[in-house]
């Protein structure tokens, strides 16, 4: 085993730094099944292979990236002092040249900057306002002069094209040509029109399978771009008008004022105003992994970048073709869509049915040919050869083309990209948007979900509902209970409440058009402010008295948030908020009623413990709130850890979504197994996991800190039993996945909203990203948008995989029968008459029937309920179950005995004669064969 993976890997499996290895190595070792363990390894060899594809790629594009970026900022270079201001653009108001302005963010030149009057300098050059931003009346102006955020696509192919493709079927040109050759014979022997008909009709079905099929692949070519479009909207913030509002990366231009957060894409080029801790990783455009601090020493952000820490506000320069990812990317293509994992296991089975197609096409043209020669040779006419002899030798070959055309099963192919196109545009309808195609089946073997619990099982829709202060609690129903708790606590503890409520928050209150408040962030901060409000506080006076020094924004590694703010008197303060037990541990004192801080005593902690656990039994979310008063400046990068003083504990309520318990039951009787994930306090949890349904009486709930401490053999023992984890962090979720993936096989699905659920998204077998709450990181690592981040939503896209699944069976169950059925009736009826019943035309439409009509009938069906009451679809189950087997097999045998008696029997039974019984028993077997197929359809639909 380890010379396997030392091989197979490039690593050293002696060096313990491989964390990697060293985690497959821990799961292979504990697994005892010597089958398992080699699925296991495959498995890695696998996710190995195409990690190095990927990484192959991207160096490819990195190298691309550098050689254009060069080249760029030498013609740049070359190019600096030729920039003239154009009249347009001057009786426009603005004073800079929307090139000159690019440049200056390309060449990242501090003193080129300075030398245009700094970030100040070029706000007034583009005429704007740093407070207030773009005034509204003012966008077509802007859009005109300096461009729209838009980058140029590669046009998409037209329908003449399809069809241009679809004509370069070989057995199409050959069955073309042979059409060709009958109509100049027939026309030699049997004149016009009658010698137009066998080759005419030829190339009428001919041209009614290519235009079936250009119409069918140009339809989803224009269903898979718009889709396309919906993955690349993204939403920001800007401030125009004076107000803070969410407008589209599109509709920016130059001289927006825009709020950047962690996660968040940069939409364009510009430079930086003012943040805390703003750090921008690169990677997408430069290829270099170090993040980049953001400063007013080094302000220049660009277009396609990410947000790895702080926040921060830009001044749009530049957007559109004229950014730096925009220049770069005109030269890049995109690649299309690889092929899912059904789709290349189809194309497998399809080569070897065309193979088994090829071997009785080319039996059959040798029977009929050999029989043709050997009757010639009897009636000694061996010598004389005449146009009608060489017309059916021709006729002989197009029947032997044609058995190729409807051999190969084309269809199957087509049946994938249909079922998953029809569920990509249903599941957009219904809050759902796939980015990758292979996602989309895959959900449908999902036999794990791993859910967050905020937003997703939970409303989303925060308020605060009780507040221990003052060591009493207080519980909030509306502006009473506001003015009750004002009266109730001393001024210079409302004080420092309120402080630590408007000071240390990510979010913002802002005033709308309408004059009324509004706030902008996230629920939980929202929540506070909304608090804060209620209790009298002013947002705006609360950051005028004092300034904010420095800010650690909440992550999910620390989770709390701290800030340091320069007070007044001269001294500093810095507040803390997050986890509850995390920020009392970090506590060594307490306010007491009269705002003054005393020793934190044991039975006080055990107190504070006590409320914090009955507030988390009640489904409440927890949050400690304190501070700590300091005589100078933080020394060193981080705020203190210690030393604090406790204010009080916030209880917020947060309400379970309805129909997430239903969801849950469905998911169960499905088999499949679902899992919380959360960051909050345990007990909360539990609360919401039992309200749920998630957590019951034999699982087990257990804290991210507990379960990193545990080897892989205790590992290994217990996952299977974790229902619930809390205060976990993105590399608890992380081994949870892999250890699910790996050590026991599930085919897991992961929610995650945040940047650091990037990791798990992408380790798992379908990462599902939160359209609302998500980031953009988190967005780009999913296969899946939960456009409304609900629970229920991600059991639909269960269900519609599972449909997509099942169609595709059904539709090869149907093709299978039919190649089965068409192939043996023409070889055996060549074989013992002499001569096949259905001829090239008859063919070509059966073919027609099957790859398109029967595709669109079976593969675009809807799911039912009843597909959530079966176990999901292992890894390594046949794809042709024994139940398919058994219908092909039953179908096949049935058709043909009934063609076989009408073939060899059917001018008695049907009592002709003539001259023309031949051509009559024909077209009613033909029709036979096609009612035969009619009605199995309408069989096939449940009985998979």
């Amino acid at each position: 085993m380890e010379k396997y993976l030392r091989k197979n890997f490039e690593v050293d499996s002696k060096n313990p730094s491989d964390e990697a290895l060293q985690r497959w190595r821990s799961a292979v070792s504990i697994v005892k099944n010597p089958r398992r363990r080699f699925r296991m390894v495959a498995d890695l060899a696998k996710r190995h292979e195409a990690e190095k594809k990927k990484l192959e790629i991207r160096e490819k594009i990195r190298v691309a990236l550098y050689v254009k970026k060069a080249a760029l900022q030498f013609i740049d270079a070359g190019n600096r002092v030729a920039f003239i201001l154009s009249e347009e653009t001057k009786q426009a108001g603005f004073g800079i040249d929307p090139d000159e302005l690019a440049s200056v963010v390309r060449a990242h030149d501090y003193n080129l900057l300075k030398q245009h009057g700094g970030v100040e300098g070029i706000a007034g050059k583009v005429s704007v306002s740093l407070d207030d931003g773009v005034s509204e009346k003012d966008l077509p102006q802007r859009e005109q002069i300096y461009g729209f955020n838009r980058y140029v696509e590669k046009p998409s192919k037209g329908f003449l094209m399809f069809v241009w493709e679809a004509l370069q079927d070989l057995t199409l040109m050959i069955l073309m040509g042979c059409a060709v050759v009958s109509i100049g014979v027939g026309l030699a022997t049997e004149g016009w029109p009658k010698g137009m008909y066998d080759g005419l009709g030829i190339l009428l079905s001919i041209l009614l399978v290519v235009m079936v099929t250009a119409v069918s692949d140009y339809k989803q070519s224009l269903q898979f771009k718009e889709l396309d479009k919906e993955k690349k909207k993204i939403v920001v913030q800007v401030t125009r008008n004076g107000y803070r509002q969410k407008v589209s990366i599109y509709d920016l231009v130059v001289g927006d004022i825009v709020h950047l957060s962690i996660g968040d894409q940069v939409p364009a080029d510009g430079f930086f105003l003012s943040g805390y801790s703003l750090v921008i990783d690169e990677s997408s455009l430069s290829g270099e992994c170090e993040p980049v601090n953001i400063n007013q020493k080094h302000p220049f952000l660009l277009a396609g970048t990410k947000v790895q820490d702080g926040s921060g506000k830009m001044l749009i320069a530049s957007v559109g073709m004229r950014t730096e990812w925009g220049r770069l990317m005109e030269t890049l293509s995109e690649g299309g869509e690889d092929e899912t994992p059904l789709q290349v296991k189809l194309n497998g089975v399809a080569t070897v049915i065309g193979k088994i197609g090829l071997g009785f096409a080319v039996l059959t043209f040798l029977v009929l040919t050999t029989r043709f020669l050997v009757e010639k040779a009897l009636q000694h006419n061996f010598s004389n050869w005449s146009s009608v002899d060489a017309l059916t030798l021709i006729n002989y070959f197009a029947i032997s083309v044609t058995i190729i055309v409807v051999a190969v099963p084309e269809g199957l192919p087509l049946a994938v990209t249909l079922s998953l196109a029809f569920a990509m545009k249903k599941l957009m309808n219904d809050k759902a948007l796939v980015r990758h195609l292979s996602a989309c089946e895959t959900m449908g073997s999902a036999s794990c979900i791993c859910t967050d619990k905020t937003g997703t099982l939970t409303t989303n829709h925060m308020v605060v509902d009780k507040v221990w202060i003052n060591e009493e609690i207080n519980v909030i129903k509306g502006k009473e209970s506001g003015i009750n708790l004002r009266s109730m606590i001393s001024e210079r503890v409302l004080s420092i409440f309120l402080q630590s409520i408007f000071q240390n928050t990510g979010s913002e209150v802002v005033i709308g058009k309408d004059g009324k408040h509004a706030i902008l962030g996230s629920p939980t901060e929202s929540a506070l402010l909304e608090f804060g409000l209620l209790l009298g506080g002013d947002f705006g006076s609360q950051r005028r008295e004092s300034m904010i020094v420095k800010v650690e924004p909440f992550n999910s590694d620390k989770k709390k948030m701290s800030v340091l703010v320069s007070l007044s008197t001269g001294r500093f303060r810095v507040f803390c908020k997050g986890a509850s037990e995390i920020v009392l541990r970090m506590c060594d004192k307490i306010l007491n009623k009269d705002g003054i801080p005393i020793l934190l005593s044991e039975a006080q902690i055990e107190n504070a413990m006590g409320i914090i656990n009955g507030f988390a039994n009640e489904s409440l979310r927890t949050l400690c709130l304190a501070f700590k008063d300091m005589d100078k400046n933080s020394s060193g990068d981080c705020l203190p850890a210690e030393g604090y003083t406790l204010i009080g504990v916030v209880g917020i309520k947060d309400p379970v979504r309805p129909g997430v318990k239903e969801a849950v039951q469905t998911c169960l009787a499905a088999g499949i197994t679902v899992r919380m994930v959360t960051g909050d306090n345990i007990n909360t949890a539990k609360a919401i996991a039992r309200e749920c349904g998630i957590l019951t009486e034999d699982g087990v709930a257990i804290e991210g800190p507990d379960f990193r401490k545990m080897s892989p053999q205790e590992m290994k023992d217990l996952v299977p039993k974790i229902q619930v984890m809390a205060r976990s962090m993105p590399m608890d979720k992380h081994t949870l996945v892999t250890q699910l993936r790996t050590v026991l096989g599930e085919v897991v699905a992961v929610t995650g909203d945040g940047t650091n659920d990037a990791p798990a998204l992408h380790e798992s077998d379908i990462g599902l990203a939160m359209g609302i709450a998500g980031t953009e990181v988190a967005k780009e690592n999913a296969d899946i948008i939960i456009m409304d981040d609900n629970f229920s939503t991600i059991v639909n896209v269960a269900k519609w995989g599972r449909a997509v699944y099942v169609n595709i069976q059904k539709f090869v169950q149907f093709q299978l029968t039919v190649n089965v059925v068409a192939l043996m009736l023409n070889f055996v009826s060549a074989c013992l008459s002499g001569s096949a019943p259905l001829t090239a035309v008859q063919l070509l439409w059966v073919n027609m029937i099957m790859d398109t009509l029967g595709a669109l009938a079976l593969a675009t069906e809807p799911p039912n309920d009843r597909l959530m009451q079966r176990p999901p679809v292992g890894k390594n189950v046949n794809f042709i179950t024994g139940i398919m087997w058994r219908n092909i097999i039953g179908q096949s045998i049935y058709q043909l005995i009934v063609l076989g008696v009408l073939k060899f029997d059917g001018k008695h039974l049907l009592k002709l004669s003539g001259s023309d019984a031949d051509s009559v028993l024909n077209t009613f077997i033909f029709n036979t064969l096609v009612f035969c197929q009619v009605f199995m359809i309408n069989r096939k639909r449940d009985q998979i």
